[in-house]
């Protein structure tokens, strides 16, 4: 290599676009991301050594590391070029260690650059500002990294003792998880409560329509949930009905609705979620795609600004560009008088970079689909329109309220209208809501009126409705949580959602987070043996004092110190905890979770198979099952089973889906009161099934195979307990005599799924049929349909049977030498 200068960056897109915007002086190598990470293994972070850290070397990072150092020898300056966040600059410290351990850096200069674009300008113009590494930043990227690996490997052992078939904890995911499991719990004790709203329809005196709430009643305002039945609802019309309605007052006024904010990473990801439902993941891969290059017109080119960032500034450059184009495109009405300038939200100086933005607003998006694929054309769109609105004029909406009644107070009937007087900035963009009720006025106009107008009563219409519970969180409404908590950073939000569904210890289900057993019994395990850690506030906390690090506030060391102290003792005091005690102080705290009551108002933790026992959380060897106490004269047990997600986190109904606690052993199920043989559910080569054992005495092995029975395709493991696995082995059963031919129906299941039997003729059952419950008029009516589509068959085909074309002579075809 004869170039002098050396330049490395992170990855290979990246090294590529650069590249090309420097002389044949620089020489651009990758490091393909980190280099060198803590060895996930006990010694890592030492704290009796002053937390001195032993890193080591990535499987598949030896080879470029020593492209690196071969490449710095023969050069007289290498320019550490990784992004301009903290972990940009750990990548940069890291490569300098190697260095200066391969005693390269005596001879060579240093130097860090940051962009917050990949464009010619700006990479040139960093290269002119070079300076040192921040070892600030530096400094907290080692004390975030201590922290992260001195909770996970100290706490996850603790966990797979006392909590078999746990995986691990974190100390943001954790707290992360600890958010999805209270709002389950929530949802889970939600007891929904009836209500009725009043609406009445009235025409105007010119017999223009429009409609009006009821919100006072007898002289009171009414609250949403006051009138909580019909007959309430009923006596409250009455009421209306019997009133000489007239317009008492009118309010109208103007309000201004201003655009939101260019894209930080955390609302980018928050509407990539709603308006293109993306995850975040995908949302940050898609967004380093555009920030690293295109290649547009033979040129690569990045094609917005760096995507991690908590900044909602814009350069003087980008403000200037939307100003020009906001005329030009929508006209002089749509540009306010001058420049938006927003605050940045950032509690580290250090990682305010600018807002999200595309790096040149002239490259509109229906110019760069043709560059684009898909994914990539929708998020740079979302990212350029996001920009440009923030530059626009607010939007004009005029609001009316209209009150309603006969002269006193006993019935006041509200109507209200809104609609948009100027558009602006939502002319282009506006932003959505997550879990949003709707807003009814919305864009609805009301007639002209007049203050004491005589008003025409149509007709009064009572509405039933009962309170929903919370939603469960979306990814977009659990990151915009965890920012209002101040837990994670916009670096983090993507990795902590990522690990909690390979944990599985969460399941989507239609983009919402379910947790898991497993993750709940680890939830309720963590709040009750550390609760400090897995505090909202403490977390927090932790992560401002990062970011004082960060701000060269606070001495990383002494900060970590000051964590393990406490973090320590409260480890080591659970080494005394027995099982029962944790399991005890579970069953206690996920009662309400396991055994819900149900509406015959039996008590749910009576055994069913024995009627005596009492059902509970046991532990085994490969994690919790529920069990009776009549263990060992009853084995009946029921297994708690985390879903194995699919693509979309969700069960793809095939059988094959949650079954990932049946990979450690068959799960005994309980035994058959009839004959005492244990029942179990056994995971084999086609998928789940249920096995009843052959007799203990029997001798003849051959003879007395134990029985089993596949699960009928979209049945979960989670949905069989011993009742489900004796009704699946009593397979056939009889469904009753059909009542034509007098022959017996039976219902089983075959090789190609459940069947119905009838005069030695098999039926598939379709597929919305349960092969356990399906009646004798429903099989009836399947039998019939099939008789009928086989006998259109056989019509349609009848003339063809009856003249059969001549069948062409096959020629033998010749053999291969």
């Amino acid at each position: 290599m004869s170039a002098q200068n050396l330049v490395i960056v992170e990855s290979p897109a990246k090294a590529k676009t650069i590249n090309k915007y420097l002389g044949a002086d620089y020489h651009v190598l990758a490091s393909y991301g980190h280099v060198r990470d803590l060895p996930p293994k006990d010694g890592s972070v030492l704290p009796d050594d002053d937390f001195a850290m032993r890193w080591q070397l990535g499987d598949r990072s030896r080879k470029h590391v020593d492209e690196i150092a071969k490449a710095a020898r023969k050069a007289n300056a290498v320019w550490l070029a990784t992004d301009p966040d903290r972990e940009g600059e750990a990548i940069s410290w890291h490569i300098q260690e190697i260095l200066k351990e391969k005693k390269i850096t005596e001879k060579i200069q240093l130097y860090r650059v940051t962009f917050n674009e990949i464009t010619k300008k700006a990479v040139q113009e960093a290269f002119k500002q070079a300076r040192d590494l921040d070892a600030h930043l530096v400094e907290a990227y080692l004390a975030r990294r201590a922290l992260d690996y001195l909770v996970g490997f100290n706490l996850s052992p603790v966990l797979w003792r006392k909590l078999p078939g746990s995986r691990s904890a974190g100390r943001v995911q954790s707290v992360a998880l600890r958010l999805i499991c209270e709002r389950e719990a929530e949802i889970e004790k939600f007891v929904a409560q009836e209500y009725w709203s009043i609406e009445a329809h009235l025409h105007t005196s010119e017999g223009a329509p429009f409609s009006a709430r009821l919100t006072h009643l007898a002289g009171n305002k009414l609250d949403r949930l006051d009138i909580h039945s019909e007959a309430e609802a009923n006596a409250a019309a009455a009421r209306i009905r019997n009133k000489a309605l007239s317009v008492q007052k009118i309010e109208q006024k103007q309000t201004r609705k201003n655009p939101s904010p260019p894209f930080i990473t955390s609302t980018l990801q928050q509407e990539a979620s709603r308006k293109l439902g993306l995850s975040a993941s995908q949302t940050m891969r898609l967004a380093q795609q555009l920030y690293e290059g295109i290649e547009i017109d033979g040129e690569t080119v990045g094609l917005i600004t760096y995507m991690r960032t908590d900044g909602t500034t814009l350069s003087g450059d980008a403000v200037a560009q939307c100003r020009r184009i906001i005329p030009e495109v929508y006209g002089n009405d749509y540009l306010p008088a001058s420049p938006r300038l927003y605050k940045s939200k950032a509690k580290n100086a250090q990682e305010a970079h600018e807002a999200i933005r595309p790096t040149d607003l002239s490259r509109r998006p229906q110019d760069m689909r043709r560059a684009l694929d898909e994914k990539q054309a929708k998020l740079y769109e979302l990212i350029w329109k996001r920009t440009m609105a923030s530059q626009m004029e607010s939007a004009v909406l005029n609001q009316m309220s209209v009150d309603i009644s006969d002269g006193t107070d006993d019935v006041i009937l509200r109507a209200n209208g809104s609609y948009v007087l100027f558009d602006g900035y939502m002319t282009l963009y506006e932003e959505d809501q997550d879990d949003s009720k709707g807003d009814d006025d919305k864009d609805r106009r009301l007639p002209p009126m007049h203050e004491a107008e005589a008003l025409k009563l149509i007709d009064v219409l009572q509405d039933q409705h009962f309170t929903q519970p919370p939603p469960r969180f979306s990814e977009a409404s659990l990151v915009k949580r965890l920012e209002e908590l101040g837990i994670g950073r916009p670096s983090t939000y993507a990795s902590i959602l990522q690990v909690l569904r390979d944990r599985n210890y969460v399941t989507m289900d239609r983009r919402r987070f379910m947790p898991e057993d497993r993750g709940r019994i680890v939830t309720a395990f963590l709040v009750q043996f550390f609760p400090r850690y897995v505090d909202y506030d403490f977390t927090a906390n932790l992560e401002e004092e990062l970011d004082a690090i960060a701000a060269g506030h606070v001495f990383w060391k002494e900060a970590l110190r000051l964590f393990w102290v406490d973090f320590f003792k409260a480890v080591s005091e659970t080494k005394n905890l027995t099982i029962t005690q944790v399991i005890d102080d579970l069953d206690r705290e996920l009662g309400p979770h396991f055994f819900p009551q149900g509406e015959d108002g039996k008590d749910p933790r009576v055994c069913p198979a024995c009627g005596d026992g009492r059902l509970s959380l046991k532990l085994g060897k490969y994690g919790a099952f529920i069990g009776c106490s009549g263990y060992p004269e009853c084995r009946y047990t029921r297994p708690l089973v985390v879903q194995d997600s699919g693509e979309d986190g969700e069960d793809s109904g095939d059988g094959k889906t949650a079954v990932s606690t049946l990979d450690s052993g068959p799960v005994e199920l309980g035994t058959d009161p009839g004959t005492g043989r244990t029942v179990s559910l056994r995971k084999g080569p086609y998928g789940p099934y249920v096995q009843i054992d052959p007799p203990p005495e029997s001798k003849d092995k051959q003879k007395d195979k134990p029985k089993r029975q596949g699960l009928p395709r979209g049945t979960s493991p989670a949905q069989v307990d011993l009742a489900v696995a004796l009704r699946l082995l009593a397979l056939p059963r009889d469904v009753g005599p059909h009542p034509e031919t007098g022959d017996l129906i039976q219902a089983g299941i075959g090789r190609f799924g459940p069947y119905l039997k009838h005069q030695g003729k098999f039926t598939s059952l379709p597929k919305d049929d349960d092969v356990l419950t399906v009646g004798l008029n429903r099989a009836v009516d399947v039998l019939a349909t099939a008789a009928e589509r086989a006998a259109k068959k056989e019509a349609a085909g009848g003339g063809a049977a009856k003249k059969k074309a001549p069948t062409k002579k096959k020629t033998p075809a010749k053999k291969k030498k």
